[in-house]
């Protein structure tokens, strides 16, 4: 038994005793069930982690290296399925950070400029498992819609250990590297004098991004990666003032997200990803139109 299942063994009387305040008919099932308690733990995990990486990847102008690695982590979960593998999301981790050195590498070389070096590992991978799998892998299955779109009951023992694994190692290795990551984002070259390593951390931030997109494969889907990774983290910006502020800001929009989008999708019948996804994104929309439509009002006043 893995630490992941051992904290849940911990965790399990605290939810059961949650269960009678749970709205709902079948959400509640997430409270008392050890299948849907792993799956609403590993949600709730990879949340708070990609809330906190998602807004280095903003300030860092790297937004769009989530879904290229997420795309790149199917084309590993292919070749695991392919393979027979119990865990493909290990083949998943291992094409991702692969990817993930890569891609920093080609772009600290200056080889190819970062948006295109993600956009060839993106294309690229993605193809690669879409023909593995149509060849040798049966084509697209119900396990591997799953890893596309985002299925939370595909959360089985051994893959919520390697996700609760990825999320404490990727917290704790995030929160020595903070003031790091902060000082060779606003001026590197002043970084560089200080002494800071400016390459080996980004070398490491970038590999940290590729473990905790694999974490959130099996909760959102490679395809819709991005709705936990940046659309809260775009949403704090509205509202915070500073980067800690948008940090607490993140991690409220992300789980009210994942809860909403759990209910949601579990009422309603949907897929739990997709919907996450689209909850992420109304909420964003919502914070976006009311910023504005309060600066419209408030601007007439401050020019009088």
């Amino acid at each position: 038994m893995g630490l992941g299942s051992q904290v849940l063994e911990v965790i399990f009387p605290l939810l059961e005793s949650l269960e009678p305040l749970i709205p709902g008919e079948i959400f509640p099932y997430f409270f008392t069930l050890e299948m849907f308690q792993r799956a609403l733990i590993a949600a709730l995990l990879v949340t708070v982690v990609a809330g906190y990486l998602g807004n280095f990847l903003l300030i860092r102008n790297l937004a769009l290296i989530g879904d290229g690695l997420a795309h790149v982590s199917f084309g590993g979960v292919a070749v695991g399925v392919v393979l027979g593998a119990t865990g493909p999301l290990w083949y998943a981790l291992l094409f991702s950070v692969i990817a993930a050195v890569l891609i920093h590498e080609m772009q600290t070389r200056e080889l190819l400029t970062g948006d295109a070096s993600i956009a060839i590992f993106l294309t690229g991978m993605l193809a690669l498992g879409l023909v593995i799998l149509r060849i040798w892998g049966g084509g697209i299955t119900t396990d591997i819609e799953g890893y596309l779109f985002g299925n939370l009951l595909l959360i089985d023992s051994e893959s919520f250990d390697l996700i609760f694994l990825i999320s404490m190692v990727s917290l704790i290795a995030l929160a020595l590297m903070h003031n790091g990551l902060l000082a060779t984002t606003i001026d590197p070259l002043a970084a560089r004098v200080q002494g800071l390593p400016v390459r080996s951390l980004g070398l490491l931030f970038s590999i940290i991004t590729a473990a905790v997109v694999v974490s959130m494969v099996q909760v959102v889907g490679t395809l819709l990666v991005t709705a936990l990774l940046v659309t809260p983290a775009a949403t704090a910006q509205f509202l915070g003032k500073s980067f800690r502020s948008c940090v607490i800001w993140t991690q409220f929009f992300g789980l009210l997200s994942v809860l909403l989008g759990l209910y949601l999708s579990a009422e309603l019948e949907t897929g739990s990803g997709s919907m996450i996804a689209l909850v992420a994104a109304i909420i964003f929309a919502l914070v976006a139109i009311s910023k504005t439509v309060l600066l419209t009002l408030i601007k007439p006043k401050e020019n009088l």
